[in-house]
Formats: C-alpha cells, sequence, structure tokens
C-alpha cells in the first residue's frame, strides 16, 4: 500500500501496445504540493504516463496507486473527478458550439457537451472563479470554436480545475501557441503553481522553456524509460537533459526560467 499521503505512486510499470514498449519500468511518487514537469521527446511515453496517471489507460505490468486506491481494484468514474485533466484529446472533443462557461461546467458531470442536465447557483459560482483564475471569464459567452488557440488552452484548464481536483494533469498546455500565447500560459501556471491551495500539478512537454517558476520536480523519459527523477534542480543538468534529447545541450537558468540550446 502507497503512503497515505502520496498523491501518485507507481511500481515496475510497463505499457506494451502491438508489441511496442510505450513504458517500461517506472517508478514514481508524488505527493501533495508538489509540481511536476515530465519532460522527453516525441515517443518519450510522456502522454502515456499521464494517461495512466488520468486512470484512462491500465498498465501491462506494475502496481500504480492514484489519491490512495489501487488502478484496476476501484471505480474510476468515482475517482476521476478529483483529477482534473486538459489534453489534446480531449479538447478535440469540445463542440465548437460550446459556451465556454458550459465547457467548464460539464466537468461537474465528467462530460463533454452539455445536454439536459442541470447546474445549480454553486456550481456556476465555481465556473465563474475559476474562469477568472486562469483569465478568461471575459469569454464565457463566446463560443468554444471562435476561441483563439490561447484562448481555448485557457478554457481547457479551467474546466480542469472545475471539480476542485485533487491531482491536476495538463497535457502540453502550450502546444500551438504563438510566443506571446505561451508566454501568458506560462506565467498563469507559475501564478497557479505558486498558490499553496492549488491542487498537486503534473505538466508534460517538450520544452524546457515551457517549465512555469515555482515548479518543484521533473522526470526525464527517453524510450519509455526513466532517465532522470527528483527534485527540479537536481534532475535539470546539462548532462541529463542532453541523453534525453540525444543532443549536446546548453543549458542556462535565469529569473525562475530555463532556456536549452544545442551547442555548436
Amino acid at each position: 500500500m502507497p503512503d497515505v499521503a502520496e498523491v501518485l505512486q507507481m511500481r515496475g510499470v510497463g505499457v506494451v501496445r502491438d508489441g511496442a514498449t510505450l513504458l517500461d519500468e517506472i517508478d514514481w511518487d508524488v505527493e501533495p504540493d508538489e509540481r511536476w514537469v515530465i519532460l522527453g521527446a516525441n515517443g518519450a511515453g510522456k502522454t502515456t504516463l499521464l494517461r495512466v496517471a488520468s486512470t484512462r489507460l491500465f498498465p501491462t505490468r506494475g502496481v500504480v496507486h492514484v489519491l490512495g486506491d489501487r488502478l484496476g481494484a476501484v471505480d474510476v468514474f468515482e475517482l476521476r473527478p478529483r483529477i482534473g485533466l486538459s489534453s489534446v484529446a480531449l479538447g478535440e472533443r469540445i463542440p465548437a458550439r460550446e459556451t465556454v462557461t458550459d465547457v467548464v461546467l460539464t466537468a461537474s458531470y465528467g462530460m463533454v457537451g452539455r445536454w439536459r442536465e442541470r447546474y445549480d447557483a454553486h456550481d456556476e459560482a465555481r465556473a465563474e472563479a475559476v474562469l477568472q483564475q486562469v483569465g478568461c471569464a471575459h469569454l464565457r459567452d463566446r463560443t468554444y470554436g471562435t476561441l483563439s488557440e490561447g484562448e481555448r488552452k485557457r478554457a481547457q484548464i479551467a474546466r480542469a480545475l472545475m471539480t476542485d481536483p485533487e491531482l491536476l494533469l495538463l497535457d502540453e498546455p502550450a502546444a500551438g501557441l504563438d510566443l506571446g500565447g505561451r508566454e501568458d500560459l506560462v506565467s498563469r501556471l507559475a501564478t497557479l503553481a505558486a498558490d499553496p491551495m492549488a491542487p498537486t500539478t503534473v505538466l508534460v512537454t517538450h520544452h524546457v522553456e515551457e517549465i512555469p517558476a515555482a515548479f518543484t520536480h521533473a522526470m526525464l523519459l527517453r524510450g519509455g524509460g526513466v532517465v532522470a527523477s527528483g527534485a527540479l534542480h537536481d534532475v535539470m543538468t546539462e548532462a541529463a537533459l542532453s541523453e534525453t534529447f540525444g543532443l549536446s545541450l546548453a543549458l542556462e537558468y535565469r529569473d525562475g526560467r530555463f532556456t536549452a540550446r544545442a551547442r555548436m
């Protein structure tokens, strides 16, 4: 059994699909108040790892505990409302004609697309609060299909926060954003990460520049395996990052942010 204080625990986790090993022997412990970034190249296993953590994918082998419950021995439909998730796959399922308010509200029922369900004043107040938190309350009456990519990302994060989750999982939230949109989003995520009342957070990205200030831990993945994992500044070294991406990299840290470039 995991320590009751742990939000996530994985032991010997592997995922094999169609003969391909997507994750291999993953050991991982995430405790309350930690903010994790998962880094790696395309195909490293980042999204697969997040799908396991979100209970959307069961591992081929190994043991996973999420919020104290063992995956495979718990009703995931009862567990999922305690997990906030923002991902490209989820974003693609949101109807273009849905208002931003309804995009957020429907998270209360774990739905995508409003139907005939009813929401009370508490739900509506919560939706307004999280829209304010991520800086898109002014978009509340806009339809999702009219939003810019950056606005859609913020609406998705507001949706992920709607149920006041204990665990927040963000899969490449800055993907597809221009420089201004990326910097705005990273700044908002840094503010969220610094809030002691915010949920334990795991963010997946390809780019060190997208690691918000106030993040505390990192895991580097390559080929489905762990290159390094632990406290952020112990893990984020030039040697580990170069091994992760298979390229000699120079790494800099300034004003709470990382940058990386290839060595010439």
